[in-house]
């Protein structure tokens, strides 16, 4: 590939944006919270990051470019809850998405998010280390951090510290493992349930939130992510980065 590739004919979802594109066809997206990283059934569609048929097994959207009518692909790299927005990766080569999806197994990819938490830490800095357990009830994933074995890590630093009650504070997480709803554990776990968290979070304090500030949405936020993969012998460096949504800003 020579140049940057065509994203001309993206059919991005609602409030979606393309952050960046490489010259290889790797892509970024800021999806706002409510949308699905991908569908899981083709009523989905109209509610998620492309509005595209998704390829569950190849784990690729699918269209048709309105130029000549090819069909077009965009292979998903990683994915964010539908509660939580932020950057989104996907990639215009299947080649090049399997090195890069290799790079993701093996920790190799550095993400900063941020959350809006009730309360405060103790300190201003520092290293959570959990033992998670992961199960499905009902058709949908629940994380505990109580008799769990898989090892998760995460550094935390408080951002900024609100004012008034309820006291809210905005941290910045950086994962060290990738594990389902980990950072959302993990914040409950040190009693600092993230605001509008509907499964592991403060439930009448949600309540009492919402009621104020006008909206229901889980404040966690996918703000950065950055890599390096090689591509046919040469390094390239990858950087994305979506602004925190106002909201947060002005709940502080």
């Amino acid at each position: 590939m020579s140049g940057l590739p065509d994203t001309s004919d993206l059919p991005l979802g609602r409030g979606v944006t393309l952050l960046h594109a490489d010259a290889q066809g790797v892509l970024a997206f800021a999806k706002p919270a409510g949308l699905l990283s991908h569908p899981n059934e083709p009523g989905d569609e109209p509610r998620s990051t492309l509005r595209a048929r998704y390829d569950l097994e190849a784990e690729a959207y699918e269209w048709e470019s309105p130029a000549g009518g090819l069909v077009r692909r965009c292979w998903l790299l990683n994915r964010i809850d539908s509660a939580t927005s932020g950057v989104l990766l996907g990639c215009l080569r299947q080649d090049l998405a399997t090195e890069i999806r290799a790079q993701f197994r093996h920790k190799q990819v550095r993400k900063v998010y941020f959350a809006l938490v009730f309360g405060a830490p103790r300190a201003p800095l520092e290293l959570w280390r959990d033992l998670l357990a992961v199960e499905r009830r009902e058709g949908r994933l629940r994380t505990s951090a109580r008799s769990g074995n898989i090892p998760a890590e995460c550094r935390m630093s408080v951002a900024r510290r609100g004012l008034g009650e309820p006291r809210l504070t905005l941290l910045r997480l950086e994962p060290r493992t990738g594990r389902s709803h980990q950072l959302r554990v993990q914040c409950a776990q040190r009693g600092l349930p993230i605001v509008g968290d509907q499964t592991y979070g403060d439930f009448p304090r949600n309540r009492e939130f919402a009621c104020s500030a006008g909206t229901r949405r889980l404040f966690l936020h996918a703000a950065e992510t950055t890599f390096e993969y090689r591509w046919v012998g040469a390094p390239h460096s990858f950087a994305a980065r979506a602004p925190v949504p106002p909201e947060f800003e002005r709940a502080l």
